[in-house]
């Protein structure tokens, strides 16, 4: 990412912050702020945003970026929880559509109905390792992949035919399949609704081949 484009989230992303943070204390109180304005610690976004962008890119789990920053997990887990929602409000840019984002599922789909000509979607699951839940949780076991053999999050990623990701979402414990994430999720359903719509799956996809001969294509390695 260019500087400049950082600095541009940066300055986009202040005003939305200072809002929640705002709104999350006045919950916390229970009533509005006693003390003036500007007082008061004073977290850096910009720390927070980094930290979030370094997770979201290569992937690291938060105990190695706590390490890495010099700092505790739990502030590594709570800057990327707070800002990735950020991020995911904004939506997905669309390559080569100045000014169009992507928020939802149903959005990527028009948007590939409307450019069927041009845009084949491709879907790919992946895995992020997270921390194990705590013992006696209800629900643990499924967290458990049995791919990669630790505690993960599966999320499914839509992308373009150049690699260029048009939506990420659909969060799951590891455990689950591939297959199972994209049926509740409901991108099954948007095939049926959008009948042109081209895309190309890998092999944890099989299911969606033989239900969309037509439209779903299994490819045995897709380029990220």
């Amino acid at each position: 990412m260019r500087r400049q484009h950082f600095a541009e989230l940066l300055e986009e992303l202040a005003p939305r912050r200072e809002l929640a943070r705002e709104s999350a204390l006045e919950a916390l109180r229970g009533g509005p702020r006693k003390r003036a304005e500007g007082a008061g610690r004073k977290p850096k976004l910009v720390d927070r945003l980094l930290v979030t962008l370094v997770h979201l890119r290569l992937g690291l789990p938060h105990q190695a970026l706590a390490v890495l920053y010099r700092v505790d997990r739990s502030t590594v887990s709570s800057a990327v929880r707070q800002v990735r929602a950020m991020l995911a409000d904004r939506g997905f840019a669309v390559p080569d559509r100045p000014g169009v984002r992507i928020r939802t599922l149903e959005d990527l789909f028009a948007y590939a109905y409307a450019e069927a000509e041009d845009v084949t979607v491709c879907i790919e699951g992946t895995e992020v390792q997270v921390r194990r839940p705590q013992a006696g949780r209800p629900g643990r076991k499924p967290f458990v992949s049995g791919k990669k053999r630790q505690n993960t999050m599966k999320s499914t990623t839509l992308s373009d035919h150049q690699g260029r990701v048009l939506f990420s979402g659909a969060l799951r414990p590891g455990r689950i399949h591939d297959q199972t994430c994209v049926r509740s999720e409901g991108i099954a359903e948007q095939f049926h609704q959008h009948p042109t719509v081209k895309a190309e799956v890998d092999e944890g996809y099989r299911g969606l081949t033989n239900e969309f001969p037509g439209q779903v294509t299994t490819a045995n390695t897709l380029t990220r």
